[in-house]
């Protein structure tokens, strides 16, 4: 696994046209077809982007994503090219890139972000106790924050400008979007993915309660995994020992993402008065900065004992 000491909070490529930003990718243009991706190590909770980075965040998420695109090759075609990243940057830009980026084929992009939850939290669990259901989907009376579904639900989400909050949406809306067709690949895809990554999770004693997936289609119209795939940025990951305990006590169960930052933000007072969600975000402290940065590489490591 390659690691890289220096801290990322933001690129600054200058021999590659710049395209976007996003919460922590940097995303440019290698000629036509193809996307340098590079992982910073910005970290956003409630769709914020905050100040401080947390130290090798992107290489992590970087190696972890290639993991998991080896292991789902078979399921799914994905957008790598198998190039090295450092091939199309300058020698002074190789710091940047090196093991926190990826060479990735350019494709065309689904609008839709293709979520799957295997337990209810979040989002999930909140529209629960309002509905019984999540986007639509129906789901049995009685359950409580963090139970296991009967089986892993497809609960799809509108992908928002940055700084904008995904918006849960309908099944019916994906095929509003993308027409019958698409949708029930992508709904069955998602859900195979899901499956496969959740079992051998297991066995690393490692929970996926939920993740979200993004797809885009090839020249040739071939519906392929992109972006970044199952990393503690884009799924909630519990170890499974503190699983029953927190479940029996209706909390949180503990994780390997950002719930660690998002629940210092929740209990920070500023001025008195809690933190509004909008930016800047408070100051994290060092001590939440480390426990973070622990918390991703300890994922990595039980992954891939």
């Amino acid at each position: 696994m390659t690691t890289t000491t220096s801290v990322l909070h933001t690129s600054a490529l200058t021999s590659l046209p710049l395209l976007a930003r996003g919460k922590v990718r940097d995303n440019y243009a290698v000629g036509t077809d193809r996307l340098l991706m590079v992982a910073s190590d910005r970290l956003s909770a409630f769709d914020v982007i905050l100040g401080e980075p947390i130290p090798g965040k992107g290489a992590l998420l970087t190696q972890m994503a290639l993991f998991w695109f080896d292991k789902l090759g078979a399921i799914c075609p994905n957008h790598l090219t198998g190039e090295a990243p450092e091939s199309v940057v300058t020698a002074a830009e190789i710091p940047q890139v090196a093991g926190r980026a990826m060479l990735v084929k350019r494709l065309k992009p689904i609008p839709v972000e293709a979520v799957v939850r295997g337990y209810l939290a979040g989002s999930g669990w909140a529209e629960y106790q309002q509905s019984q259901s999540v986007c639509g989907v129906p789901l049995p009376a009685g359950l409580k924050n963090a139970s296991k579904l009967p089986e892993p639900i497809f609960t799809p989400a509108a992908k928002a400008e940055v700084g904008e909050h995904d918006e849960n949406i309908s099944y019916e809306q994906v095929v509003k979007i993308v027409g019958p067709e698409l949708a029930a690949r992508i709904r069955q895809l998602s859900i195979d993915i899901y499956e496969t990554a959740a079992a051998f999770a297991l066995t690393k004693g490692i929970i996926i309660a939920d993740t979200k997936f993004e797809f885009g289609l090839d020249e040739n119209g071939t519906l392929t995994l992109m972006d970044e795939v199952l990393t503690p940025d884009s799924s909630r990951y519990w170890p499974v020992e503190g699983y029953e305990a927190a479940f029996a006590a209706g909390q949180n169960p503990p994780s390997y993402d950002k719930q660690f930052v998002r629940d210092w933000l929740e209990a920070v007072r500023i001025n008195g008065k809690p933190w509004d969600k909008t930016p800047p975000s408070p100051h994290l402290p060092p001590g939440v900065i480390a426990k973070t940065a622990a918390k991703y590489q300890e994922a990595m490591a039980r992954l891939t004992a």
